[in-house]
């Protein structure tokens, strides 16, 4: 995981430190999108909320994670695909919340459909939210 983690950061064009790296194993272990308190939680006694506000900034900025809006109007971050860069992120996928376990889940595969917006209106970004029971859930 850390070549993965340094990899990343080189593509990304950022320095190594120990903040970037902590933080970005977190969404590399998670496969569900993380809020600021799951992140925050993890690495409290490491680092400051400064440092990790800066560290997910400066992740959203260069195309390595992306916002998901919850249907509580919270935030959640989770890991960009490969399509993402610093200019664009392209998330046409849609997003999974579990209503048992909470845990919100990019679904890359399944694409949100084509809108036809009114004349004289253009998007600038487009988020789907499905609710309902996740796989793991519905096993147990």
């Amino acid at each position: 995981m850390r070549r993965l983690q340094g990899q990343i950061l080189r593509d990304s064009k950022l320095r190594s430190t120990i903040s970037r790296t902590t933080i970005l194993g977190l969404f590399l272990k998670n496969e569900h999108a993380l809020s600021y308190s799951d992140i925050e939680h993890e690495v409290s006694t490491s680092f400051d909320r400064v440092t990790v506000y800066r560290t997910l900034k400066t992740f959203l900025d260069k195309g390595i994670i992306h916002k998901i809006l919850d249907d509580t109007g919270g935030l959640k971050y989770a890991l960009c695909n490969n399509l993402c860069s610093t200019e664009e992120h392209h998330h046409d996928h849609v997003h999974f919340k579990c209503v048992q376990c909470g845990q919100t889940s990019c679904l890359d595969e399944v694409e949100i459909p084509v809108i036809a917006l009114p004349t004289g209106y253009r998007a600038a970004e487009v988020n789907l939210l499905i609710q309902g029971t996740c796989s793991a859930c519905r096993q147990n």
